[in-house]
């Protein structure tokens, strides 16, 4: 199942901006913005951190196990 990554949600119901997240955790605008598009092979720990602790959420609430459709029961 994939990892589908909510962070642009959340970062839209905070009211957060790009830039002022990005420049928190100590990343670059591209890629967090990478980061929002679930477009990266895996986060690190203490950026993960950084980014809950930024938004004041835990990690579940930015990350999710998606279903693909073959998933789904019939």
């Amino acid at each position: 199942m994939p990892i589908v990554v909510k962070l642009g949600v959340m970062m839209a119901e905070r009211n957060v901006k790009s830039k002022d997240l990005a420049a928190y955790v100590g990343i670059t605008e591209a890629n967090l913005s990478l980061l929002k598009q679930g477009k990266v092979k895996g986060v690190r720990f203490e950026t993960l951190e950084k980014i809950c602790e930024f938004l004041d959420c835990e990690p579940g609430d930015i990350l999710r196990i998606g279903r693909r459709v073959s998933d789904q029961p019939d």
